[in-house]
């Protein structure tokens, strides 16, 4: 039973690590799209574009990279149930907030450019994925925080929390790629080489994802 704990533990390391890579590089890949092809990120520019910037920023910071960090935290780290519950818990916050800043940055740059809101399938999923996660974090700190449940209602909770969470990350990265996809062709993209990288930025993305999800699965058998 030790030597399948430990083979499991030692494979959710290495996956672990893995997704590290892929989000750290779909980081890398944004910001240099934002910063050297879109013109910058600012929420307070003159500049609607350099507003909207700030929107594929910070939902990608907030919502996929630290909600993904969230849950291997929560399952991949050796440490006393408290610390990893406060640091899944915080790291969530953050992302709420980042989401917010996001959200209203594209809500901006729609006033600026008069443009109508949430009108497409990308909006539909990431304010869909927005009102739900609100839900989850409130209803997960309440029930595992404070003032926190019965044992036997955090019990039954448990597996809905693990399962939303891992859906709700998949539901945030369907909503950056269709996000991607939505802004590339507005742009009418001549420059292969930025559409490679917007392409890379996804796939990218999509592998960071995959590899959280892996982790966490396997980290139950630990």
């Amino acid at each position: 039973m030790d030597s399948g704990r430990a083979i499991y533990r030692q494979s959710a390391s290495r996956l672990t690590v893995v997704a590290h890579l892929f989000g750290i590089l779909a980081f890398i890949l944004m910001l240099v799209w934002l910063l050297h092809y879109r013109g910058g990120i600012e929420y307070h520019s003159d500049n609607p574009d350099r507003v909207f910037n700030a929107h594929p920023f910070f939902m990608y910071c907030g919502f996929i990279f630290l909600v993904g960090e969230a849950m291997m935290a929560f399952k991949t780290v050796l440490s006393r149930g408290i610390v990893r519950k406060s640091i899944h818990m915080i790291l969530h916050l953050i992302a709420l907030c980042l989401g917010i800043v996001g959200i209203c940055a594209v809500f901006k740059y729609h006033d600026m450019i008069r443009e109508e809101d949430v009108y497409s399938l990308h909006s539909w999923i990431g304010l869909f994925t927005f009102c739900l996660f609100c839900l989850q974090w409130v209803l997960g700190f309440s029930a595992f925080m404070f003032p926190r449940a019965a044992p036997a209602t955090r019990a039954s909770m448990l597996p809905w929390h693990v399962s939303g969470g891992r859906a709700l990350l998949y539901m945030a990265i369907c909503a950056a790629l269709t996000g991607l996809m939505e802004k590339s062709t507005f742009l009418d993209l001549k420059n292969h080489r930025e559409s490679r990288l917007i392409n890379f930025t996804g796939l990218f993305v999509l592998l960071f994802g995959i590899f959280v999800d892996l982790s966490v699965a396997l980290a139950r058998y630990v």
